[in-house]
């Protein structure tokens, strides 16, 4: 029987797929703090404001956060200027361009996951924006650590858990489902989410050996207890949001369980009121982990739904089986209300983020972390963690 219930992408290492990304014509890095090469638009355009269901006229040349404020829209704002962040949007739908602002107000690597600054965002067609929640506006020091493997073990027969300790650098906060570039020594830097909760002592990774990938076989063949680790952090987007109210859904696939696990244990630990259902995808038997683990803590926690799912059971099995994106999408015939955590492989999270969208879940309640390869971060030109 189908469930009936009645805010953003963001990919930690690649673009988001093309049906999903936000183009936004902003100024380069170059004309950063002076007006952009581009004459504002000579043509209106409605402009949907998500978190009020407001449509505005935007009438031509005019930016967004003037129209707002001159239909009596509280949207939220500071300096006008570019230069405070606090006009920062989501820009969910259509196009706009961007005059100049401070680098300090918007980042590049928020401008490249489809934010803008409203103040300064003049429509090229009809949008629809959403200014953050405070739960988006969240910043944690960026640190530099030096830690020690305390321990590290099989917990598939491709993925590591890496537990180490902090030496020094710290204190190192971070929300959970955020992420961190980590480099053993011999190995270059590489993107991994923190499994455990902001308030573990220790820091755990789950590391997958990918083909031809020289991090993951070197933490496979040779890193030990004793090494030394450098981790530098926290990044990402795709965190728990502790003032939501309604229901989660956790969807992981394969070593994207490790950002799930840290938002799961740590809604808990909060004691977050709503029921947390949480999918985990892997092809057979032997990539299922943890089960034990959640399966005990979903015993403890009545709010806790833990549904692990088998692609290719290769065999009789009494598991639920198939793609873990069309598990949820039986059970779970309308998501509005709900806010989703998706990781894992890209055609997975991509094909998630289109069912939840599909079944009434509004895009900016889609917290989506696509694990890409080094390689194919590269190929895109995109930035890892340590590069932002």
């Amino acid at each position: 029987m189908a469930f009936m219930l009645s805010d953003c992408l963001d990919t930690k290492h690649f673009p988001l797929p093309r049906q999903y990304r936000r183009l936004v014509n902003l100024s380069s890095a170059a004309d950063v703090g002076r007006t952009a090469p581009h004459e504002r638009s000579s043509v209106g355009h409605l402009v949907k404001i998500s978190n009020t269901g407001t449509v505005l006229d935007c009438g031509a040349g005019v930016t967004i956060l003037e129209a707002a404020l001159d239909a009596g829209v509280a949207y939220p704002h500071g300096c006008q200027s570019g230069n405070c962040g606090a006009c920062k949007s989501n820009l969910l739908d259509g196009t706009v361009d961007m005059e100049g602002y401070s680098e300090f107000a918007l980042m590049d690597e928020e401008r490249d996951r489809g934010l803008i600054l409203a103040c300064r965002a003049v429509p090229d067609m009809p949008c629809e924006v959403a200014w953050l929640d405070e739960d988006d506006l969240i910043v944690h020091p960026r640190r530099i650590l030096s830690t020690t493997v305390t321990a590290i073990d099989d917990v598939t027969h491709d993925i590591k858990r890496v537990l180490l300790d902090v030496n020094s650098g710290g204190p190192f906060t971070f929300s959970a489902g955020q992420f961190a570039s980590v480099s053993f020594e011999g190995a270059p830097a590489r993107d991994y989410s923190m499994a455990n909760r902001p308030d573990d002592r220790q820091l755990e990774f789950h590391i997958r050996r990918m083909p031809g990938g020289n991090t993951s076989a070197h933490v496979a063949n040779n890193v030990k207890v004793g090494d030394k680790a450098r981790v530098e952090g926290p990044f990402g987007t795709s965190y728990l949001r502790e003032s939501h109210r309604g229901p989660i859904l956790a969807i992981a696939g394969g070593s994207g369980l490790a950002p799930i696990k840290s938002i799961v244990e740590h809604a808990l630990a909060r004691k977050l009121p709503q029921h947390i259902h949480l999918y985990f995808g892997v092809r057979n038997e032997r990539d299922l982990y943890l089960e034990q683990h959640f399966t005990t803590l979903a015993a403890a926690n009545p709010t806790l739904h833990f549904v692990p799912v088998l692609s290719e059971p290769g065999g009789a099995t009494s598991r639920r089986t198939g793609l873990v994106h069309e598990i949820v999408g039986r059970d779970f015939d309308d998501v509005d209300g709900c806010k989703a955590y998706v990781a894992g492989p890209p055609v997975m999270v991509e094909a998630a983020t289109k069912l939840l969208t599909a079944r009434g879940m509004r895009r900016i309640d889609v917290h989506a972390d696509a694990f890409y390869t080094a390689a194919e971060m590269q190929a895109a030109g995109k930035k890892t963690g340590a590069q932002m």
